[in-house]
């Protein structure tokens, strides 16, 4: 089925960014004709300068608030993944205006505009958030609990909006619920950095590691490669059963964040790169978090073929091996 991709005209909305420049690497590596459409907002330029010469890329440059944009990015395009989003929970709870115009009419104006060009694959990036305070672990499809942040309220939006399409339009949409996803290209820095790269850069640099909360809240840590899979499985599937639904995205297993500081921090002594004066302060606990996060992902092995999910441990060796041995 991956072979399929190859001269497959595919857009990856928000393809600057951290997850979307991993995906487009590994479409571009199977042959793939790929078109990012990023606003540069949080995305990087130098996410994709690696491929500025590969005859294989395009870059567009515009925003998901604007229809016209959307429409002129759809243009010729085979399928979709769609990773832009405006992420992280602390700032849709700070600013929950820019968070819907970005991730909830931002994403109806893409879906839409790849109805209207009459394209019918239309994979996209939703997330754990949308179960909430459900206590029911491992989180399983259907036992969502009651939204705690305007992030996950648009994400859980996007999958009403997506199986609406897939009824009336017979869109064949697929949402790829993401747990805590880390690797390559991952920004350390500013106020809404993820855990793992914010972790990393403070032990190396010696810097005061902030946990909020006592450190023992859990996350299924999963690394980026096992995103890119899901995307690639889902954007290449014949199992029409899969249209409309959506499908968590980790490892399956969970670990605290004060095992994984232990984790990295191992691995950077190892490599010789941990700054001894790097130190944990733990602080209150964070609005609008979840206390333990851990992925049912039986379902997304049984429908979408996804096995041999890259591990926790295995996810940090990479990661580290990539930022420090050359």
């Amino acid at each position: 089925m991956i072979e399929s991709l190859k001269n497959k005209k595919v857009l990856v909305t928000g393809g600057a960014g951290f997850i979307g420049s991993n995906l487009v690497e590994a479409l571009l590596n199977i042959g793939a004709i790929v078109t990012v459409f990023d606003n540069l907002e949080t995305g990087k330029l130098s996410n994709l300068s690696e491929f500025e010469s590969n005859p294989n890329f395009t870059f567009i440059q515009g925003d998901l608030r604007n229809v016209e944009d959307c429409q002129r990015a759809v243009k010729d395009i085979d399928i979709i993944s769609h990773q832009a989003a405006l992420g992280s929970v602390p700032r849709s709870i700070e600013f929950p205006q820019n968070t819907h115009a970005v991730n909830a009419t931002g994403f109806l104006n893409m879906l839409h505009a790849a109805k209207e060009e009459g394209i019918k694959r239309f994979v996209y990036a939703s997330s754990s958030s949308v179960y909430g305070d459900s206590t029911i672990s491992p989180k399983v499809i259907g036992s969502e609990g009651n939204l705690l942040s305007p992030y996950a309220v648009t994400k859980q939006l996007n999958e009403k909006y997506a199986n609406v399409y897939a009824l009336l339009h017979q869109m064949e949409t697929i949402g790829l619920r993401y747990f805590n996803v880390f690797g390559p290209k991952q920004d350390p820095h500013g106020v809404y950095a993820a855990a793992i790269p914010k972790f990393i850069d403070c032990m190396v640099n010696g810097e005061e590691i902030v946990i909020n909360g006592d450190g023992e809240q859990t996350r299924d840590f999963t690394y980026v490669e096992n995103a890119v899979k899901a995307n690639i499985l889902a954007l290449t599937s014949e199992n029409r059963a899969i249209f409309g639904k959506f499908y968590n995205v980790a490892c399956g297993e969970y670990y605290s964040l004060n095992d994984v500081i232990k984790e990295i921090a191992s691995r950077l002594k190892h490599l010789g790169e941990f700054n001894e004066n790097s130190s944990i302060i733990y602080g209150p606990d964070r609005l609008g978090d979840v206390r333990d996060s851990l992925a049912d992902i039986s379902l997304t092995n049984q429908d979408l073929n996804y096995h041999n999910a890259v591990s926790f441990s295995d996810g940090i060796r990479k990661y580290l091996q990539l930022m420090f041995v050359k």
